[in-house]
């Protein structure tokens, strides 16, 4: 069974320490105590470690070895247009699983009213479902989370490659994809909201530089033609 991975502020003389939630998780749910293994990481390289001290929301760690870290072969980035919170969180917490290095919230034209406003409170509740899933699949570091943005700011991202999904007459992603993928290639994927692009939204994607894509002839939720989308990012580089 795979060891459990926690995230630690800093690693200091070979040691580290956990406060909190993920303390208290780990002394009253997971009954860790001394001499405990599990793996840390301080968002810069993983470690296994041995735990010294375990009381309360206060945990430390004596670090016995350095972990090898597999470097991710894409740098994705994902720019989700906002819906209902639940299932926005759904997609923070599967293009975490991902590998998706950077999300960006953003407020298409038929974004819900009132997410876009909203969505700031809920920037810290994001983080924290982006770090618990990184503990999860064993991340060294959880994406960052950005700062929700409009649509014309969306499409100023940069990246080597800029794709944006599209339900309608687009080629099909994978068919787009660079015959050579050259490794650590900076990759953006813009998604749609419920209902999709409006007709202005579609002509300023183009206009902007961006190449329209699909997933296929089946309409899909705007959260799962993220992953969809990720999936094929993250499989097409992996291969």
């Amino acid at each position: 069974m795979a060891r459990r991975r926690f995230f630690v502020d800093a690693i200091r003389g070979g040691t580290a320490e956990l406060n909190g939630e993920d303390a208290r998780h780990l002394t009253r749910v997971l009954r860790a105590e001394a001499g405990t293994v599990y793996e840390i990481t301080d968002s810069q390289a993983a470690y296994l470690a041995e735990i010294t001290q375990a009381r309360g929301d206060r945990v430390t760690f004596r670090v016995l070895e350095p972990l090898p870290v597999l470097e991710f072969p894409v740098h994705i980035t994902l720019l989700a247009s906002l819906i209902k919170f639940d299932r926005f969180e759904w997609t923070v917490e599967k293009a975490t699983e991902m590998g998706v290095e950077r999300i960006v919230p953003v407020e298409a034209a038929r974004t819900e009213k009132g997410l876009y406003e909203a969505a700031s409170k809920r920037a810290e509740r994001w983080r924290r479902i982006a770090r618990e899933s990184s503990q999860q699949c064993r991340r060294v570091r959880a994406p960052e989370i950005g700062p929700a943005v409009r649509f014309a700011a969306a499409l100023q991202e940069s990246a080597d490659y800029r794709y944006a999904l599209e339900e309608e007459t687009a080629p099909p992603l994978l068919r787009i994809l660079p015959a050579n993928r050259p490794r650590l290639a900076h990759t953006a994927l813009l998604v749609g909201p419920e209902g999709g692009w409006t007709g202005i939204e579609r002509g300023k994607i183009v206009e902007a530089g961006w190449q329209p894509v699909s997933l296929g002839p089946q309409i899909l939720r705007a959260e799962t033609a993220a992953i969809a989308g990720v999936a094929i990012l993250v499989n097409a580089w992996c291969g």
